[in-house]
């Protein structure tokens, strides 16, 4: 049975918001999810984008999500699942498996 692609972004930036001083960076917690849901969920079903607020002219970029990271409305590493906002600030790694599931991911086996 084939597992639909499922999309997962992280909005983020180089330095450390003030509230995220011992907490992982951005990229850091990109390439952590990343490796932990592939682990899990196998590549062939997931994509991730990683996009720094303070880049500009990035494909596929939500201006919007950007600019409520750049007012502190919304804390990053912000984390969307097809496009839904699931995580934000330290994310939890059970919330964002729950809304991959919910998308109809299964784990592959462990085999």
């Amino acid at each position: 049975m084939n597992q639909p692609v499922i999309r997962v972004y992280v909005y983020g930036a180089e330095v450390k918001c003030a509230s995220c001083v011992n907490a992982p960076g951005s990229k850091e917690t990109f390439e952590w999810l990343e490796a932990a849901l592939t682990r899990k969920y196998g590549e062939k079903s997931l994509q991730f984008t990683y996009y720094d607020i303070h880049t500009e002219n990035q494909e596929g970029v939500d201006m919007a999500i950007v600019q409520q990271l750049l007012d502190d409305e919304l804390f990053y590493p912000l984390v969307l699942v097809e496009n839904r906002i699931v995580a934000e600030g330290n994310p939890r790694l059970k919330a964002i498996c729950k809304s991959l599931e919910e998308h109809g991911l299964q784990q592959v086996s462990n085999s």
